[in-house]
């Protein structure tokens, strides 16, 4: 989380709560999650952020974290959907988490190139390919892609999941509960094949921020991504008046109507094995509460235009017309996951698992599907997960 926007949460906290006094300890993202693990069995602090999903409840199983139903009883549980309740719920059915900031996997374009062109956003599967080969008679690559780190491809995987196959089939997918050689997975890979002549090519060898930039220059007419406002930021303010996003379209199935989207979400969660918790678990509960409001999530979304509050009463005022998009985009789906790297075994989802698979079915969407889906579901079942 970005240092001034958490200090500034942290500030009002300590101004709310006079005798109380917080310290932060910051630690680089990626060296963080390569050690969560023996962190939590130690003696970590009282309070951590984390990720909701598989990530949260892998780590409740082991008794790392500490139930906060409590918390969830007062006024914050009035204040966040069902769909971010269930992301925060362990499978034991005791909520663990309190949500701070998300964000929503759309799809980006420059309006100004498509109303230029006659754009107009689909929202059927069948108008996004006639969109997309207009764009390629156009000359320009219809849909970007940067995989040169691995993880923007599994977004794209799951919202044709979703679309394709519905909600409950791709949670137990990630978890494990349906093989990868099912029927619904090889279909969800043909509709995938047949999207990739509109792709742009060389994806793995591009990072997301270099695909971003094709966005930018009008050369790439849309791209499913988060975070692209960072790249079109540093472009200037002229061109990030001229962005904007749609829900990936509908497939014609039944499971168009749950409008799901993968909306990562980011939030706060008590540890269990802190060495100071029994002193300070009143302290840290009040703390919890406090970063549940809206209030407090919305002095954080203001310094991080990227993000949104996750609570339904954050002031809004300060949003630009992106964040209040995804707001309303946030509150239409009925179901929201959490993205294949949160979503799924941290094992599976690394560079020797799905981030490896799929940069090779980007490079050989031809090959023998059926000996592919095997293989994947071979390194599954190596983990024994």
């Amino acid at each position: 989380m970005p240092k001034q926007a958490l200090a500034a949460a942290v500030a009002a906290f300590q101004t709310a709560n006079s005798g109380v006094t917080v310290s932060i300890n910051t630690v680089d993202h990626t060296t963080f999650q390569n050690n969560i693990s023996s962190y939590l069995a130690a003696t970590p602090e009282d309070v951590i952020t984390w990720f909701s999903g598989y990530r949260m409840r892998a780590f409740v199983d082991q008794g790392l974290f500490t139930a906060i139903d409590d918390i969830w009883a007062g006024p914050i549980g009035s204040l966040y959907t069902d769909a971010v309740k269930t992301a925060c719920t362990a499978n034991d059915s005791k909520k663990y988490m309190v949500p701070f900031d998300t964000y929503a996997w759309t799809v980006y374009y420059v309006p100004s190139l498509w109303t230029k062109n006659g754009y107009t956003v689909p929202t059927t599967l069948d108008e996004l390919k006639t969109l997309a080969a207009k764009m390629q008679k156009d000359g320009i690559v219809p849909i970007g892609l940067g995989d040169k780190d691995g993880w923007p491809a599994m977004g794209h995987f799951d919202i044709i999941d979703l679309r394709e196959n519905g909600y409950q089939f791709h949670v137990d997918l990630m978890a494990g509960k349906k093989k990868w050689t099912d029927p619904g997975v090889v279909q969800v890979f043909n509709v995938w094949k047949g999207l990739l002549p509109f792709y742009q090519s060389g994806a793995a060898g591009r990072l997301w921020q270099d695909a971003a930039a094709g966005l930018v220059a009008k050369t790439t007419g849309m791209m499913l991504q988060p975070q692209v406002v960072q790249t079109f930021q540093a472009a200037g303010a002229a061109n990030l008046a001229d962005l904007d996003f749609f829900p990936w379209p509908h497939h014609g199935t039944q499971w168009d109507a749950e409008e799901a989207l993968d909306a990562p979400i980011d939030g706060f969660m008590l540890t269990a094995n802190s060495s100071t918790l029994a002193a300070d678990s009143a302290a840290a509960k009040a703390l919890l509460a406090f970063l549940g409001q809206g209030s407090t999530q919305g002095l954080y979304a203001k310094l991080s235009t990227d993000l949104i509050a996750v609570a339904n009463n954050a002031d809004q005022s300060s949003y630009t017309p992106l964040q209040k998009k995804q707001v309303t985009t946030l509150a239409a789906a009925k179901k929201l996951t959490q993205f294949m790297d949160r979503d799924t075994n941290p094992g599976f989802s690394g560079a020797n698992g799905m981030q490896g698979f799929l940069i090779d079915f980007l490079s050989n969407p031809n090959q023998d599907m059926t000996a592919f889906l095997k293989k994947i579901q071979s390194f599954w079942d190596s983990l024994g997960a």
